[in-house]
């Protein structure tokens, strides 16, 4: 960890205080302000869908002027759009809280790069490991996320208005430390390159099984942890708990997520990818038994806890092992196709845990999260018989 790695870990630690503070909160504004009870979630869709569309473009912006002005971009974007959601919920306009989360989402996108960043400021044998402890950062997030949306809640006339004011107040500060942040100077394309020296397509890509399974695996472990994390607030309001105990079952989850992140870099490095990532399957489904055992405090902790470890295992697992699958000119279109698979399945899970959770129940919620783990395991398994050698074309993986 040098000086650029611990600025970029500060850096994530405010990204996730953006995002777990907008779980906290967006589907309680949502369901107040929403038209039908099951539009409670559109607002936290609106994020998630506004990531999947943002995410070529910070692709492009990031290929055109580097790691620094692009991730200022992305801050200048989370600065404007939590004053417009503050604004939002102020005049109560339900549509105009939904705008302001789809703007949000390019700040999403644009922070899901930071862990390809920080495998760029290590050392090569390091990379596993920088990775792993940047994403560990999360930590921050796990604590002042859910103070911040306590504390700030009340702050203003209008409930939650400013949670979102401090949330832009974060994003400032992270602006102002993200310009102290000396990037790895980006790969020379020389002029007038040949197409096939300027890497494989999208669909080339995606044809080599160590990508696919990388990339499938990441979007839906994401996909499955965003489905029962974005219902929980709805789920414990229905159960007649109040927002502090939800804030305190978030804090587990969060630490869950990013606690391990000190040690899972060693795992890998040891063990390798795949193992990890099938613990982080097995994980998530004792999760799923723990969230069916009951509906007190204690389940909804402890399943939020497993659930957040489950997706650090596969998350971590498959950035490690998308970096053997693309070479350092292929960084931009690889990175990019990653963070729109999980944005895309991010936007279908967050719509479809509101939906279900007020129409078919926090059972049937959980049971049906089985079906992409076990479609999870069953690519996991498929690597790991034909073997995860590095293909010639990425020898020189970033």
């Amino acid at each position: 960890m040098n000086r650029n790695l611990w600025l970029l870990a500060l850096c994530q630690g405010f990204l996730l205080t953006n995002n777990i503070a907008f779980v906290a909160i967006n589907g309680l504004v949502g369901f107040s302000l929403a038209p039908m009870a099951w539009m409670a979630t559109l607002p936290v869709m609106g994020y998630v869908l506004g990531s999947a569309f943002s995410t070529p473009i910070v692709a492009r912006v990031q290929a055109r002027w580097g790691r620094r002005i692009g991730f200022q971009t992305g801050l200048l974007v989370a600065l404007l759009s939590t004053l417009l959601a503050a604004w939002a919920i102020d005049v109560r306009s339900f549509w105009g809280l939904v705008c302001a989360t789809f703007i949000a989402g390019y700040y999403s996108a644009n922070g899901q790069l930071y862990r390809f960043a920080a495998a760029e400021l290590a050392l090569p044998e390091a990379r596993e490991r920088a990775v792993s402890w940047v994403l560990a950062a999360g930590l921050f997030g796990a604590v002042i996320g859910p103070y911040l949306a306590v504390h700030s809640m009340q702050i203003w006339q209008v409930p939650f208005v400013g949670a979102y004011l401090a949330l832009a107040a974060v994003a400032l500060l992270s602006l102002l430390i993200m310009g102290r942040i000396e990037f790895a100077p980006e790969p020379v394309r020389a002029a007038g390159a040949a197409p096939q020296d300027r890497g494989r397509s999208v669909w080339q890509l995606l044809r080599e099984p160590v990508f696919l399974v990388a990339c499938m695996a990441a979007a839906l472990g994401y996909g499955v942890m965003n489905l029962l994390m974005a219902a929980t607030p709805l789920a414990m309001q229905q159960c007649g708990l109040d927002f502090g105990a939800t804030a305190m079952v978030l804090q587990w989850h969060v630490l869950g997520m990013f606690a391990p992140g000190f040690f899972t870099g060693d795992f890998i490095k040891r063990w390798g990818a795949l193992p990890v990532m099938g613990v982080g399957v097995l994980l998530n489904v004792a999760c799923v038994v723990v969230a069916l055992s009951g509906v007190d405090v204690l389940q909804f902790s402890v399943a939020l806890f497993l659930l957040g470890v489950g997706w650090n295992f596969l998350f971590t697992g498959g950035t490690s092992l998308s970096l053997q699958a693309y070479a350092p000119h292929e960084k931009d279109r690889a990175q990019a196709v990653i963070n729109f698979a999980v944005f895309a399945v991010m936007a279908l899970t967050s719509f479809a845990s509101g939906a279900l959770v007020t129409t078919s129940g926090w059972f049937w919620l959980n049971a049906l999260s089985l079906l992409p783990l076990a479609l999870t395991a069953w690519m996991l398994w498929s690597l790991h018989r034909r073997g995860t050698g590095t293909p010639p074309a990425a020898s020189a993986a970033v």
